[in-house]
């Protein structure tokens, strides 16, 4: 069994991908984010958005208090957004 312990142990960290490296990826309300990049003008909620314009679009009124610079989307960014381990 010891035969095929190791070679085991040795194929799993062979088909782990950069495990080691200083490889992350951005936290889930990042504006890259699984849910984060929703709010961006080409994700779901930030396109729709985009689509109906006025003071929802993402120079509007409302709409740019979303982006990474506006109130709410930056205070998100700032307080839960960033780069974790990957």
């Amino acid at each position: 069994m010891s035969s095929t312990s190791a070679p085991k142990s040795s194929l799993a960290s062979d088909t782990t991908p950069n495990k080691g490296g200083n490889d992350t990826k951005p936290k889930m309300f990042d504006k890259e984010g699984a849910v984060g990049r929703q709010f961006t003008d080409k994700g779901m909620l930030g396109g729709t958005a985009q689509m109906m314009g006025g003071p929802l679009d993402k120079e509007g009124m409302i709409g740019k208090q979303f982006t990474t610079e506006g109130a709410v989307g930056g205070t998100a960014q700032n307080m839960m957004g960033g780069q974790k381990p990957a």
